[in-house]
């Protein structure tokens, strides 16, 4: 049997929905007979530990006014004992700003082997064994942990494992104290949150993307507008970001975002693997291109031949008839 534990991020006094593709990932890997665990840290976080328990088996709380804010330090210092008495065979992350700060530290002070910004995990034999892209997307690597008795730990990238449904177990949630000389080293100044307006194209059920086939920012002007007729978020292909049209948390691929939308609609993009390994969940794909060749045609639901600047106002103005 195995024993998977899932450090939980958390956005001031809520989860964030990561840890439920967390889950997902952990029950695989904890298989038939194995049994998850969830750690979450905080100030006031009874709540965040109780919906948690719903998922997973147990929960370990780490409730502490000097846990307040999110610190990869701090937090390393108060994980550290729970991972050497807990005999965890994985310990997951997201691969987050948390998890980004935290993670190869704790992996050094715990002994635990990391793999980053995975993509896939699965056992080979008994070592931790992934999928993560490197070359900017290029290559799809193996990854395996080095054989061990202390576990391994994983980062895993949003969007690459479908989040959990609603939780049906009764977890059982656990009071963790910090350790006696717990002492954090950094004090956080201040929070930077994301502007108004920011969207995170990952939570997306609907997406229109836009890659190097509209050619200019006026092409981009179009795409909008069809985006907002579906009520659709705008994400792009890396040479779209490249230039500076849309910012970097809108590209999908490889290199960029793992999304899971429902819809997605391609205009002006080619196809290629590192752009489509970012789209998983089998959306609804709608592909607009000239190119009669490219490659989004051999896995689109719907294909359009045709200039983006004569198909897109059409279909724009169809939705919004259709729409009354």
């Amino acid at each position: 049997m195995k024993q998977v534990l899932v450090i939980a991020e958390r956005r001031g006094a809520v989860l964030d929905e990561g840890v439920f593709e967390l889950l997902t990932a952990a029950r695989a890997l904890a298989g038939g007979g194995g049994r998850v665990a969830a750690a979450v840290l905080g100030h006031g976080i009874g709540g965040l530990a109780a919906e948690l328990a719903r998922g997973f088996d147990r929960v370990f709380a780490f409730d502490d006014e000097r846990l307040a804010e999110p610190d990869g330090d701090g937090d390393a210092q108060a994980l550290l004992p729970l991972l050497a008495r807990g005999g965890f065979d994985a310990v997951l992350l997201a691969h987050g700003n948390l998890g980004i700060d935290l993670a190869p530290g704790l992996s050094v002070r715990a002994g635990m082997p990391l793999l980053a910004d995975c993509l896939e995990l699965h056992w080979a034999g008994q070592s931790l064994a992934g999928t993560r892209a490197v070359y900017g997307g290029k290559v799809h690597a193996r990854v395996v942990a080095a054989a061990g008795g202390t576990g391994a730990m994983a980062t895993v990238r949003g969007g690459a494992f479908a989040p959990a449904g609603p939780g049906t177990v009764a977890g059982e949630v656990v009071a963790a104290a910090l350790p006696a000389e717990f002492a954090p080293r950094r004090r956080p100044l201040r929070t930077l949150r994301p502007e108004a307006g920011e969207v995170d194209i990952t939570q997306s059920e609907r997406l229109v993307a836009v890659g190097r086939g509209i050619e200019d920012e006026d092409g981009l002007q179009l795409v909008r507008g069809l985006a907002a007729a579906l009520g659709a978020d705008l994400c792009a292909s890396r040479p779209v970001v490249d230039k500076g049209w849309l910012p970097r948390s809108c590209q999908v691929g490889t290199s960029g975002v793992t999304v899971r939308p429902k819809l997605y609609v391609a205009v002006g993009i080619s196809g290629s693997f590192q752009h489509m390994g970012g789209i998983k969940g089998s959306p609804f794909v709608v592909a607009i291109n000239k190119d009669r060749a490219a490659p989004i045609f051999g896995v689109a639901d719907v294909g359009i031949v045709g200039d983006l600047s004569e198909v897109v106002p059409a279909l724009e103005a169809a939705i919004e008839e259709q729409k009354g």
